[in-house]
This record gives structure tokens, C-alpha cells and sequence, in this order.
């Protein structure tokens, strides 16, 4: 029999292997940052699903060196590295201190004579220690890193349906391994105006008016798995908006809507609930921000 489409996440009982998951994803990701070309709202940065895992898709290697692939393969429990040259190098994914992750995923890249220089510290988390240092997160939970992955499969392909309704600039559907949230973004086409204060990836991420879905695992602030919903900048009455399901509710801590996953998962069709949500919440952010729906959106022939 397949597995659960959408299983149980409660945060508690995995709550150490997704802060030593989250870091491996940051280690590897900025890889990723460091070799892609620079992309609008840094796409370049992202993790896409596969078939197995998470894919940093391929990456250039500098002059005529080809490509480098990183995925994390959950089914196996293994990283892979490959390069478009015949290289290939695994490293298995078990429990082991951060720092120990850094030192062999350096030895990895090294063996197939990749060199790239990264920033060795964490980013959006609180308390952040440098990898090669931190020995704390150090679990694994190969089964618990399935569950999640099933709910970013399932996640991924109603947000696809989503996005393919869409003919105006939208993101792909991607992982960011910041606050490691699967997201999809559509965009009106006019600039937002600048964030006073924000550093420099706020300021590209938002320099456009974005109507953004997602889900997230949660964290100490909300700690459960959710979807969200916001609007940037936020138009006037959307916090009030009446969003479907009826279950989905405006979070005044982050700034955004949220349905808690087990809403959608226990519904009689979590596709369409999930759905239902991505839709109002666009519905909201393009109605009382003005956009221009009749150029972004596609019509049904």
C-alpha cells in the first residue's frame, strides 16, 4: 500500500531532528547561493522536491567544470552528489553532531574537487552557532524526515495546480532553507515601496507586491504545522478578510493567515481545502490591493 498522502507532523516529537535537518538543508543550500547566478526575490537559493527528496537542482562550477547536483534522498537516506563530469559521492544521512555534517559534507565536495567558499553560520534561526561548532543538534529520525517530505509532496502538487492558474510573474514552487517553508508566490507587477531598515534579501524579496502561500513545520512561536497566507505590502482590510476554510484565521504574531495543517488533512478532500485556501487568500490580496486580474489571471476557455 503507498503511504499516508498526508500524515501526521506534530512538531514535539521531531522537534530535534527538524533543528538538525533545518542546518544540514542550510549547509548544503548555500552551495547552492554561492554557485547560482543571482535570480529576481533570490530564487537562485531554493530546494525543489523529487521524487525521493529535496534537489538543489544543478548548479554551474566555475569556468569549464559542468555542474554540481545536491540532493538529499530521504527514501535512501542519503546525500548525493554528482557532477555532469561522472563524479559521484554519497554521504549517509544519520544521527551526528552539525559540526560533524559540515567536516564530511567539505570532505564530499573536496573528493570531487569542487571548492566553494560559504558563510559558516545560520541564518533565521535563533541563537545561532557557527556549523563547524555545533555539536547540540545532532538527531535524526529518518522516519519522522519522511513524514515531512510527504506533506511538501502533497503540498507541492495542489500549489502546482495553483500556480499554473496564474499567466502574471509567479515563483516556482520551491523550499526556502531559511525558515524552511515550501512556498509559491504570485506577483501583481508593480514595484512595493522600499523597507526602511530591512537588510538586503528583505528588500529584494519584497521590492515587488507579492501574494505569497506556503506551509511551514512551526516553531516555539506556533507549535504546530501550518499553511500561510500574506499579502506584501498588506492592503488595507486584508487581515479582516474572510479566507476559506472557515477554520483559517489571521496570526497577528507572524502578520499572516494560517490554517493549521490537521484541518487540511483531516477534510473530506485535503486537495481542495488546501486550494480553497490559496485561492481566497489571493482573492483577498488582489481585490483590495487592486491588481489588474484581468491581465495576471488565465481564463477558462
Amino acid at each position: 500500500m503507498p503511504p499516508d498522502a498526508w500524515p501526521p507532523l506534530p512538531l514535539a516529537p521531531w522537534k530535534d531532528t527538524y533543528a538538525t535537518l533545518h542546518r544540514w538543508l542550510q549547509i548544503a543550500g548555500k552551495v547552492r547561493l554561492a554557485l547560482g547566478p543571482h535570480l529576481n526575490q533570490f530564487w537562485e537559493a531554493t530546494y525543489y522536491l523529487t521524487a525521493s527528496g529535496l534537489t538543489t537542482s544543478v548548479m554551474p562550477l566555475p569556468g569549464d567544470a559542468g555542474v554540481l547536483e545536491l540532493e538529499f534522498d530521504f527514501l535512501s537516506e542519503t546525500l548525493l552528489a554528482s557532477t555532469s563530469h561522472g563524479g559521484e559521492a554519497a554521504l549517509p544521512l544519520r544521527p551526528m553532531p552539525v559540526a560533524d555534517f559540515q567536516r564530511d559534507f567539505d570532505a564530499l565536495l573536496h573528493g570531487l574537487d569542487v571548492h566553494v567558499k560559504t558563510w559558516p553560520m545560520p541564518v533565521e534561526i535563533p541563537h545561532p552557532v557557527r556549523f563547524d561548532q555545533d555539536r547540540e543538534h545532532a538527531s535524526y529520525d529518518p522516519e519522522a524526515v519522511r513524514r515531512w517530505w510527504r506533506v511538501l509532496v502533497a503540498s507541492d502538487r495542489v500549489f502546482q495546480a495553483f500556480r499554473a492558474e496564474y499567466q502574471g510573474k509567479c515563483s516556482p514552487v520551491h523550499l526556502f532553507w531559511g525558515s524552511l517553508d515550501l512556498a509559491v508566490t504570485r506577483f501583481s507587477g508593480r514595484p512595493a515601496p522600499p523597507r526602511p531598515g530591512a537588510d538586503r534579501i528583505t528588500q529584494e524579496a519584497y521590492s515587488q507586491e507579492v501574494a505569497s502561500v506556503g506551509f511551514w513545520p512551526g516553531n516555539d512561536d506556533f507549535p504546530e504545522p501550518a499553511y500561510y497566507a500574506y499579502a506584501a505590502p498588506e492592503p488595507t482590510g486584508f487581515r479582516q478578510a474572510s479566507l476559506a476554510p472557515a477554520t483559517a484565521f489571521y496570526w497577528e504574531t507572524g502578520g499572516e493567515f494560517l490554517l493549521r495543517y490537521d484541518e487540511v488533512r483531516r477534510a473530506g478532500s485535503p486537495d481542495e481545502a488546501l486550494l480553497a485556501f490559496c485561492h481566497s487568500s489571493y482573492e483577498a490580496a488582489a481585490r483590495l490591493g487592486n491588481w489588474d486580474r484581468n491581465r495576471l489571471e488565465l481564463k477558462a476557455a
